[in-house]
């Protein structure tokens, strides 16, 4: 059994993910904060404007996270930690808190997995779509 290996993000991509996001939700009015993780959890890349509010690092952060571990926009997952949803208990399951809000997306290369990137500080669905802009900047 043979496996191609898939090269790990990069933390030139990673930057080059954080400026897509920022450019994005700049031309949009938005002050953001924009994490990038490798495929492993570890931080790559951050920024927050001196304009963004505090929480949205952590926010970013958060997103980030619960894209890489679920492996899926957290878009797609409100519905399922609602209560009586498939993941409505796996937050106290894991070691690290989980945000279940839009604005975290995974990062794919030959269809595995290599990282994610979280945004906060606009609405959900804005950090949603400056998250994914910036991982379709850099496919």
């Amino acid at each position: 059994m043979s496996t191609t290996a898939v090269a790990p993000l990069t933390i030139e991509e990673a930057e080059s993910l954080v400026t897509a996001a920022h450019r994005a939700a700049e031309a949009a009015g938005v002050t953001v904060s924009v994490t990038v993780l490798d495929a492993g959890g570890h931080l790559l890349a951050f920024r927050r404007d001196d304009r963004a509010v505090l929480i949205s690092g952590e926010t970013s952060t958060r997103k980030a996270y619960t894209a890489l571990q679920l492996n899926a926009p957290t878009a797609d997952l409100v519905d399922a930690v609602q209560p009586g949803g498939l993941f409505h208990t796996l937050p106290t399951a894991l070691d690290r808190p989980l945000l279940f809000i839009a604005g975290g997306v995974p990062v794919h290369r030959e269809g595995r997995l290599i990282g994610a990137i979280g945004v906060g500080g606009g609405a959900p669905d804005q950090d949603h779509g400056f998250a994914s802009a910036a991982v379709q900047a850099l496919a």
